[in-house]
C-alpha cells in the first residue's frame, strides 16, 4: 500500500511538531463517539467530539467535548462571546469545515475557528479526538493542541 495517507489534521500537527499516534478502525460510515471509543477501548471521558457551531454574529466556533456528554448552548455562547450559538446542520459540516461528519477535527480545517474545549481536557496528559477522515483517531496532548490552534479550555458541557 505504500505510504501512510496523511489528512490535513495529521500535516497540521507534524508542521507544528506535535507528537501524536494514529489509531485507525474499520469503519464505512458514521458511527457516533461513543462506539469509536468503545471499538477501540478508549477510555469515554478521554475520547472528545468535535461540534462545529455558528454564532448569532455569523462566525463559526469548534467545540471538543468527551464523547458521552452534551454541549450547554448558554456555556458555549458565553465561552466564545456571543449571545447564542446553534450547532450547524450535519448537511453543511463538509462545505464549512472541508471534513465529513465522523471526520471532523478542530485541526486543519479550511479556516481555522476559534476552537474551546471542555477544561476536563485540561488534566490529562493524552486525549483522542477525530484525525480528519471516518476511521482514524488522534492521541495526543489536549495542552499542546490548544496552544497549537490558539483554542482555549472551559466549562462547556450541561
Amino acid at each position: 500500500m505504500g505510504k501512510e495517507l496523511k489528512t490535513n489534521a495529521m500535516r497540521f500537527l507534524d508542521k507544528s511538531k506535535i507528537e501524536y499516534t494514529v489509531q485507525t478502525y474499520e469503519c464505512d460510515e458514521f458511527i457516533d463517539g461513543i462506539h469509536t471509543a468503545e471499538k477501540l477501548g478508549q477510555p469515554l471521558e478521554e475520547t472528545f467530539k468535535t461540534l462545529v457551531a455558528q454564532g448569532k454574529s455569523g462566525n463559526y466556533f469548534c467545540f471538543l467535548i468527551p464523547v458521552a456528554l452534551e454541549l450547554d448552548m448558554k456555556k458555549a455562547a458565553k465561552s466564545v462571546g456571543e449571545k447564542s450559538v446553534e450547532l450547524i446542520h450535519v448537511k453543511d459540516i463538509t462545505k464549512i469545515t472541508g471534513y465529513v461528519r465522523g471526520g471532523c477535527t478542530p485541526i486543519g480545517m479550511k479556516k481555522q475557528f476559534m476552537t474551546v474545549v471542555h477544561n476536563s481536557a485540561e488534566s490529562l496528559p493524552l486525549f483522542f479526538i477525530s484525525g480528519g477522515r471516518i476511521g482514524v483517531q488522534i492521541h495526543l496532548s489536549p495542552q499542546e493542541l490548544v496552544k497549537a490552534i490558539r483554542g482555549k479550555f472551559e466549562d462547556i458541557i450541561l
